[in-house]
């Protein structure tokens, strides 16, 4: 692989991603959402600070996952669609240099559409800040710039940035961006219920859904390991042991994803 050519590929793919109306949409989407939480929060007397937390980073993770999936499902089938596969190709760079940059021009994208979300949530958090009496704030388990708040924004980049591999490996192979969306959706969604994939034995009565879950268990992404909004929202201590362990474990896993991806993607026909 080239770094030259993956620097290329990924700075064509976020400018293109720039000039797309769908990250700009569900980032403008996503401050709304949070300016909501905050007039709801409003009905919520003491409980404030906790709701607009809450709401701002769920609505974060949800914008970044859209993101990931809407545009990382066509990186590999919009060119083929196009045809514009074959032009790319020609060029001298290695399909793996090409796959590699793609994956890197999204992750830059969603880094700077994150980046836009935290300011906002940030601005709306010092807005709170300075409109609220401080007997109030004494009443609060955690301040309202509590620097965890940044460890949970982290983490869904990091959540974001596996979505986006799954969304790659998936595209290199289905013909249909459609089942690719599907795909990475039930990746996703899976990886947050690993826990209880785990425990299934204890719920259940057949030996062999309990193997398949537990199957499922190791091969899936455990995504609930990078989920720490509840213990930032309410001020309680985080696993820092184990969110370090899944971190390792999530980016060992995107290598893996990416790795297999261009594996793929090396072996197919696009004559």
């Amino acid at each position: 692989m080239s770094l030259a050519a993956i620097r290329k590929v990924a700075g064509a793919v976020f400018k293109e991603s720039v000039r797309d109306r769908v990250p700009y949409s569900l980032v403008i989407f996503a401050v709304i959402l949070m300016a909501a939480s905050f007039l709801m929060s409003r009905l919520t007397a003491g409980q404030d600070l906790k709701v607009i937390k809450d709401l701002g980073l769920a609505t974060m993770n949800a914008m970044g996952l859209l993101i990931a999936i809407f545009i990382g499902t066509g990186l590999v089938a919009k060119e083929v669609e196009r045809r514009s596969i074959y032009a790319v190709l020609a060029k001298p760079v290695s399909r793996a240099s090409f796959l590699v940059g793609k994956y890197a021009g999204l992750v830059l994208t969603l880094a700077v559409n994150l980046g836009l979300m935290t300011a906002a949530f940030y601005l709306m958090l010092q807005y709170l800040n300075w409109t609220t009496d401080d007997w109030i704030k004494q009443g609060w388990r955690a301040p309202s710039h509590d620097p965890r708040l940044l460890v949970a924004i982290a983490l869904i980049g990091v959540q974001l940035m596996l979505t986006t591999a799954v969304a790659l490996f998936f595209s290199t192979f289905s013909t249909s961006p459609m089942l690719s969306m599907l795909f990475t959706l039930a990746v996703w969604v899976a990886g947050h219920f690993s826990g209880d994939l785990r425990n299934i034995q204890t719920a259940i009565d057949s030996p062999a859904a309990a193997v398949l879950a537990q199957g499922l268990y190791y091969l899936l992404p455990n995504l609930d390991a990078l989920d720490v909004k509840n213990e930032v929202v309410h001020g309680l201590p985080i696993a820092w042991n184990a969110v370090g362990l899944g971190v390792a474990a999530t980016m060992a896993y995107i290598g893996v994803l990416i790795g297999s991806a261009v594996l793929v993607f090396n072996r197919r026909d696009f004559k």
